[in-house]
């Protein structure tokens, strides 16, 4: 069973940083790729940020510039730092991993999503 366990979400004034962290625990044989997407009410979910093992990382345009995604492979965790936040970027944010715990067949699995709100 495998599970993607968000945490450091919470309030913050616009202008101010936050950084999520995401665990993936359970019977993990690989981890290909690691993001954030997020949905905001009455909005699609939508891609934050990406990053492939071993490869870059890649952006949404609203974020580039202001959110980091990074990854710790030896813990199978990945964070985004989230930093000069905006009202518009108030959402629910979740982790997302694409990995094999019996190789070679790779899943998508699902964290169950952190609220982000900032205030204006």
């Amino acid at each position: 069973q495998v599970q993607l366990v968000e945490s450091g979400g919470g309030l913050v004034q616009a202008g101010g940083s936050l950084r999520l962290s995401c665990a993936a625990s359970g019977n993990i044989f690989s981890i290909r790729t690691m993001a954030w997407y997020r949905q905001a009410p009455a909005k699609e979910r939508e891609l934050v940020a990406a990053i492939r093992s071993g490869g870059s990382p890649n952006y949404a345009d609203s974020v580039k510039g202001r959110f980091t995604i990074s990854r710790d492979n030896a813990k199978n965790t990945v964070y985004l730092q989230m930093n000069s936040l905006k009202p518009e970027d108030t959402a629910v944010y979740y982790c997302n991993a694409e990995l094999s715990t019996t190789w070679p067949l790779f899943r998508e699995y699902w964290g169950q999503g952190t609220q982000v709100t900032v205030s204006s």
